[in-house]
């Protein structure tokens, strides 16, 4: 995706887009446990990571996992990246929690992460826009709407399908622009 703002108001047409969109029903979305096994490269989306480190990944999930090719973004990696400034150093869990972050990022093969392009991220800053005013999101939430607008259109750009437990945001960008592949997942239980 080339840089052009121009290009960018044209595919997204925010002054089209006026009152607000709402979450489709489960059964309209696509689902991990109903997932071919065999099929595009994922990007994970930051839930993920954090889901397997707490365990609560459900095997639908581990199971695509092990079958897919696994693409990682440098946003999703930056997002888990965050809790090595943010967590207190002399807090009895940090050292655990940075200690287990760091093996999992350091396992992120080289070849496998990508960062998002000039053109996406310019793109993100408008679909987050429109996310962020058609889904009525709280004050606060600017931020991880745009990275997740980010991964949203990084994936669409590389032809990868974005793997998210997500539903809110990622099924609004997905109304927005339909173009893009997403696999949703429920935690376990």
């Amino acid at each position: 995706m080339r840089v052009g703002l121009a290009r960018s108001l044209r595919r997204l047409r925010p002054e089209t887009w006026s009152g607000t969109l709402t979450r489709r029903a489960r059964t309209d979305l696509s689902f991990a446990d109903r997932a071919q096994r065999l099929g595009p490269p994922l990007l994970l989306d930051t839930s993920v990571y954090v889901d397997m480190l707490e365990g609560s990944a459900n095997p639908a999930l581990d199971a695509l996992l092990e079958t897919r090719q696994i693409q990682h973004s440098a946003i999703a990696v930056g997002e888990l990246c965050h809790n090595f400034g943010r967590l207190t150093p002399d807090h009895p869990g940090s050292a655990d929690v940075l200690r287990e972050l760091s093996q999992v990022v350091d396992a992120i093969p080289g070849h496998r992460l990508d960062a998002p392009t000039s053109g996406v991220l310019l793109e993100a800053g408008i679909l987050a826009g429109l996310l962020f005013r058609l889904g009525r999101l709280p004050k606060g939430q600017e931020v991880a709407a745009f990275n997740d607008a980010a991964i949203y259109l990084q994936a669409l750009e590389q032809g990868y399908t974005v793997l998210t437990r997500n539903i809110r945001d990622f099924d609004l960008m997905n109304q927005i622009l339909p173009a893009g592949r997403i696999l949703f997942y429920d935690r376990t239980s």
